[in-house]
């Protein structure tokens, strides 16, 4: 890297008997009391009041440019507790270390009691929202959530339709945990039209028998759903039995030839309060581990974990059913701020 420019133009004064340090990458930086003594007064022109400051270490004129993660577009509604929806997605995202963009499809009046009022977004800014996205952004998956009816169902049809974009997984939400209605009768029916657009669906078992239209309480009739499913045109399917007395998921994919290939995963089940917003977490890590190019499989088997550690690390918040903690990889990953900055004592 070639020296930085001999001229003192721009440069603070040097304090008197201070000396310049050269960083481990060669570069000149100025000596700490150069960077005490260029501090700006107060307006009053009183002198600045004696503080611990810090500089960073080593910084470069110019730094390395980072490599981009992997994007992942949620199109689902916002939850203002942030327990689901777009804005717990932006959390999940975050965690699995890729870059998390967003499109609101329906706007709530909820909270950890429950929700209150749903009311769509048209379906014209949701189009134009999901074009300008896609016209700048390489997106690597994509999570399917909440969509409000069949105006924003249409929308989202034709922008899967159009863009061809990898690793859609589609969460088929019906009704929130309280039983409030969260896509009507008529999105439910053109809901079957995304069947077809996803790489993978996630339905629990209420939602697996509403699409499929078939009783679902047990093991054996989350397969004879997932295989109707598949005759309605979904490559993949996830049935999660969370609500069940074990918590049982049942993995369902396609093959080339033959019948489809069914995983069951086992699971203990987990007392917990902080239980809101599950399902999205469970879709949206899928899209992640599948964005970050894990097969399928091994997807559902890490979202399972993340969603179980994220269930038993939440704190409590809320007088109804708390969030999951999201971020708890930040507890346990702790980075010192030693690692970034030292203290300069005056």
């Amino acid at each position: 890297m070639p020296p930085p420019p001999s001229s003192s133009a721009g440069r603070m004064p040097a304090a008197s008997g201070a000396t310049p340090s050269t960083t481990r990458t060669g570069i000149s930086r100025p000596p700490r009391a150069t960077i005490a003594s260029a501090l700006p007064a107060r307006e009053n022109n009183l002198p600045v009041p004696q503080k611990t400051l810090f500089h960073l270490r080593d910084l470069p004129y110019i730094a390395p440019m980072a490599q981009t993660p992997p994007v992942v577009l949620s199109i689902a509604g916002f939850d203002p507790s942030s327990g689901a929806g777009v804005s717990a997605d932006i959390k999940t995202i975050a965690a699995h270390g890729c870059y998390g963009v967003g499109c609101i499809t329906a706007l709530t009046v909820q909270s950890t009691q429950g929700v209150r009022r749903v009311e769509p977004v048209s379906g014209k800014l949701i189009r134009e929202t999901l074009r300008e996205l896609a016209n700048d952004i390489p997106i690597a998956a994509v999570r399917l959530g909440m969509l409000g009816n069949a105006e924003v169902v249409a929308a989202v049809a034709d922008f899967l339709s159009t863009n061809s974009l990898p690793n859609v997984v589609l969460d088929p939400i019906l009704r929130s945990t309280s039983g409030i209605q969260l896509l009507d009768d008529s999105g439910a029916e053109k809901l079957r039209s995304l069947l077809s657009l996803a790489h993978v669906i996630t339905p629990n078992i209420d939602e697996a028998s509403a699409l499929a239209g078939v009783p679902v309480t047990n093991l054996e009739q989350m397969k004879v759903a997932a295989l109707k499913l598949h005759d309605m045109g979904t490559s993949n399917v996830v049935v999660t039995g969370g609500h069940l007395e074990r918590a049982i998921d049942l993995l369902s994919e396609r093959q080339p030839e033959g019948p489809p290939r069914q995983t069951e995963f086992g699971a203990n089940l987990l007392r917990s309060n902080s239980t809101h917003g599950t399902g999205c977490a469970f879709a949206t890590a899928i899209a992640c581990n599948l964005a970050l190019g894990r097969q399928l499989g091994d997807a559902v088997i890490m979202a399972k974990v993340y969603v179980a550690k994220a269930i038993g690390k939440a704190y409590p918040l809320g007088k109804g059913a708390g969030p999951l903690h999201h971020l708890y990889r930040m507890d346990e990953q702790p980075r010192p701020a030693t690692e970034f900055v030292e203290p300069i004592h005056r």
